[in-house]
Order: C-alpha cells, then structure tokens, then sequence
C-alpha cells in the first residue's frame, strides 16, 4: 500500500513541541500548522494526522460535517486540498455555496487548527495526478459509487462495483485477499482513468485560528485573518493572499 503522500511529506523533522504559542505570534499561521501537522504525523500517536472535520453548508442553510483526509496543503498560498465526488452530497454543497471550515483536532497532542474560507475546485491536472496515485481498486470504486444516493441494499452496491470491475478488464472471479484486492501485479495493470465527476477542492485560508491546550484551562488561542482577492492560479480560478492580521484570543 502506498504511503499517502502528505504524511510523508511532514513525517520529516518536527522542531515545534512548545507548550505554548510563540510570543510574540508569528506573522502568519501557516508555518505552526504545519509544524503540528508534522508533529502530529511523526509522534504517530493519531492513525490520519491529517483527518480534519470539514463543514458545509446548503442551499436552506443546514449544516453538515464529515471526516475528509487533506491530501495537499500549499503553505505559500495557503490552501488545504481534498479529493472527493462532486456529485456527493458536500460536491454538491461546495458548488451551491462555495464556502467551507476545516477543524484539525489532535487530541493526543492537546492542539486543535480552524480554517475556514473560500473554495475551489482543483485544476484537472492536480485531480489527475492524484487519482492515479490511489490503488486500483479505488479508482474503480470511484465509478462505481453515485456518492450519497439512496441504496437499496449492500447487494446492488457489490453488483455496481462488479460491473466496473468488468469495465475496465477485471474479472469479478479474479481471486482476492481479505480486503477485497487482487494481486498486486493485477491491480497495478489496471487502467482506471479519473471520472469527470471526481476531483479536488481547494479550502483557501481566510482565518485560522490555533489552540493549544493547558492542564488548568487556561489555553492559548489566536486566530489570523488576511484578505483573499480573485485570481487565476495553476491555470484556475483561484485566490491571491494580503497580509495576516493576528491576535491573542480569550479561552
């Protein structure tokens, strides 16, 4: 199985292990998120350090949260990336109402990060080259799910992914092993191209704020804002970052 490609980029070293935070704060955030992402990837005291709480909102203006997996995070510009179906219910949300928050909590580390700012959707190459980094398997699951329509039962589910299976040149008698792969020379051969439904979001930070815990409650909390002006960026549209603007928080 692959080493998923954001956790080896943080899991190298990690100097921030502070029990609080800088005084006086850093210009911009992004620098300690990603030093305690990298903390949280390194003490490997969390199974997916980079799980984070993503929230949405739709056409009423009813909330919904779920865990996604950040695939990518773009310090410079300041934008976390996620893959999913666009056609599932938060590709759905996205779209409508373009808006989002992320929470990253790690609680073994007492530390928690809320981003929350606009979104986009990826450039096509950078969901292309990410779908071809998943395992086969994957990639075909991605054709087969209609993310988030109503199912009869787990019978037609495993009826839909067969027929992908058959789609794209694999026998459903092909043998497996108990989490369902076939061989790993079968599964790489497999050529599965990105469905035009499925690809990424790019979550631009406007504020984030960092919390870190104390024993006696007394936590320590800031949050940054900046401005995000329009632009194209990787050939989409994208967004253009002013300065941050930060300050202590209250706990």
């Amino acid at each position: 199985m692959s080493v998923d490609p954001i956790i080896a980029a943080l899991s190298g070293a990690c100097s921030f292990a502070g029990l609080t935070l800088p005084d006086p704060l850093p210009a911009s955030p992004i620098p300690l998120f990603m030093e305690w992402m990298g903390l949280a990837a390194t003490s490997k005291t969390q199974p997916n350090p980079n799980a984070m709480t993503l929230a949405t909102v739709d056409e009423a203006g009813h909330p919904s949260a779920r865990i996604v997996l950040a695939r990518r995070v773009d310090a410079a510009r300041g934008y976390v990336v996620f893959f999913t179906n666009y056609e599932g219910a938060k590709g759905r949300e996205l779209i409508a109402r373009p808006e989002a928050a992320l929470c990253f909590h790690w609680d073994h580390l007492d530390r928690q990060v809320r981003i929350s700012g606009p979104v986009t959707r990826s450039p096509q190459s950078e969901s292309d080259d990410y779908f071809r980094s998943r395992p086969g398997m994957s990639r075909i699951a991605a054709w087969a799910s209609d993310q988030s329509r109503p199912l009869a039962s787990r019978a037609e589910l495993i009826e839909k992914n067969a027929a992908a299976e058959r789609r794209f040149g694999l026998d459903p008698a092909t043998p497996r092993d108990e989490q369902g792969r076939p061989a790993k020379e079968i599964e790489a051969a497999l050529s599965v191209p990105r469905p035009p439904h499925w690809g990424g979001f790019r979550v631009w930070a406007r504020r984030v704020e960092l919390w870190l815990g104390h024993p006696a409650r007394l936590h320590d909390r800031a949050a940054w804002t900046r401005t995000l002006t329009p632009a194209t960026v990787d050939g989409a549209a994208g967004y253009e970052g002013g300065e941050w603007s930060g300050g202590r928080l209250q706990p």
